[in-house]
């Protein structure tokens, strides 16, 4: 079993509570990553898409299911897949900073393990590549 990291890091003009805003809405993650993404358990924070919280990202079948295992708003979200999938110790990681010239920098990181032999580097070029295209319609969505 292999373990695979990729990191994004990139600075937006946009205030960080509306970046973060952005990715913590499942329903405006999903027109991010331009994938069908719905909340079906809520969490039982303030935010019912926080700690906690469960959404279903695709359909049918290829759907996976991830849990928010940490929730800091303005600054942290972790997720985790619960449902079945070819990788294991998934965790993604997105930290929302302000820089010094009053952007905000996202550094998303995404490991993984894979559990078939050499899927890994697909599985993670796939994953970030569609990150990478969505990260790009931030000012635009947030």
């Amino acid at each position: 079993m292999a373990t695979h990291t990729f990191e994004i890091n990139e600075t937006f003009d946009v205030p960080r509570n509306k970046v973060f805003a952005l990715f913590a809405d499942h329903q405006r993650f999903g027109k991010l990553l331009g994938a069908p993404v719905k909340r079906i358990k809520d969490s039982d924070q303030a935010n019912p898409n926080g700690l906690g919280s469960v959404r279903r990202i695709g359909v049918g079948p290829i759907g996976l299911e991830e849990t928010i295992t940490s929730f800091e708003p303005d600054s942290l979200i972790e997720y985790t897949i619960i449902s079945f999938s070819p990788i294991r110790n998934h965790l993604g990681r997105i930290r929302f900073e302000d820089t010094p010239e009053g952007h905000t920098r996202v550094r998303y990181r995404i490991s993984f393990d894979d559990i078939v032999p050499f899927t890994g580097k697909l599985v993670g070029a796939g994953l970030e590549w569609a990150i990478r295209r969505g990260i790009r319609k931030v000012p635009r969505l947030a």
